[in-house]
């Protein structure tokens, strides 16, 4: 499928029968990660019609959903950063797995079209060191032969609120420079030692459009929404590898998911076809809600996304859950909230 084509083909709302009874209108709040925002949206949009639970869910990253649901000003908080068991304990709060998605490296380099541009992680690594700074370096050139490169300045482009996408992008670079790993490490929010700093995944892609010679990191449906050019990566097998809904689907295949709060590391996966940046995005909920009804709500629209939302995860190039996952998640919640 073309990637700039979603749009088009994108699923309508669908249209289930109402529930009977259970179809009355309920209305659930949710905030966090940005990644996932476009198919929450899509979700909510056809849920709403199908089971009506109508959904809001605010986009303002991974920390803010995190401390919104620690303080319990929302139903649900997202993260693309799990959450370890300690925290989970510490805050009553059950972590699950929704859909996975992908980073893609995108740049605004004159002349350079989409897929286009081959990077390694090791460049990139030094890109947002601050040790690469042009886009004719010979590092790059080197690897692109026959690709007009500018003597243009590098403008990375990184995100400035506490973000779940920051901690995949910087496991990535982490795993592939031991450099990134000693200086800048991991997190959803570390100190970049170069670039200019945006709020989002909204933020970032607005920066590379609107920048000369700008680079970023963005969950890829941003990238086809913005029309941006995408990179090519270099994966653990030594390939370059296009930002495509095959080679997301090659390293989703390889997740674990019986680590504890469903936390799998796809980051760099083995495969020959394998993109290297592609990790799960998760939902928070208390296991002591102060609503028994709305906390019922999450888990029941969650479970309709589940049964009825793949199509529309993959029309946006979301990777959707194996039903096991799903089934393993159902069986989380009946552990949980069996009373």
């Amino acid at each position: 499928m073309d990637r700039r084509s979603f749009l088009l083909g994108a699923s309508a709302a669908l249209t289930l029968p109402a529930l009977g009874a259970q179809a009355q209108a309920a209305q659930i709040t949710g905030a966090g990660a940005t990644f996932p925002n476009p198919v929450y949206q899509k979700w909510a949009e056809a849920a709403r019609a199908a089971i009506g639970i109508q959904v809001n869910y605010q986009s303002v990253g991974s920390g803010a959903g995190i401390n919104q649901i620690r303080n319990r000003t929302v139903d649900f908080g997202a993260t693309d950063a799990p959450l370890n068991a300690q925290q989970l304990t510490e805050g009553n709060l059950l972590q699950f797995p929704t859909v996975m998605g992908s980073l893609v490296a995108i740049v605004n380099i004159p002349g350079i079209q989409d897929d286009a541009l081959r990077l390694t992680g090791p460049i990139l690594a030094d890109i947002f060191l601050g040790k690469i700074t042009r886009w004719n370096d010979a590092q790059i050139t080197a690897i692109n032969p026959g690709l007009a490169l500018p003597n243009l300045a590098i403008a990375p482009a990184y995100r400035a609120d506490g973000s779940g996408t920051t901690f995949v992008w910087t496991s990535y670079l982490a795993a592939v420079s031991q450099e990134w790993k000693d200086r800048v490490g991991t997190g959803t929010s570390v100190r970049f030692p170069a670039g200019t700093g945006a709020r989002g995944n909204e933020g970032v892609a607005g920066t590379v459009r609107n920048v000369r010679g700008a680079i970023g990191y963005v969950e890829n449906a941003y990238a086809m929404t913005n029309r941006l050019a995408a990179t090519q990566l270099r994966n653990k097998a030594g390939n370059f590898i296009k930002a495509e809904h095959k080679a997301f689907m090659s390293a989703a295949a390889a997740a674990d998911w019986s680590v504890p709060g469903f936390a799998a590391n796809v980051i760099d996966q083995a495969g020959p076809e394998s993109w290297p940046i592609v990790a799960p995005t998760f939902i928070l909920i208390p296991t002591n809600p102060t609503d028994a009804a709305r906390s019922a709500s999450v888990r029941r629209f969650f479970d309709w996304c589940f049964a009825n939302g793949s199509q529309l995860a993959t029309d946006l190039e979301y990777i959707p859950l194996p039903e096991s996952v799903h089934n393993a998640v159902r069986a989380a919640w009946r552990q949980s909230f069996s009373a």
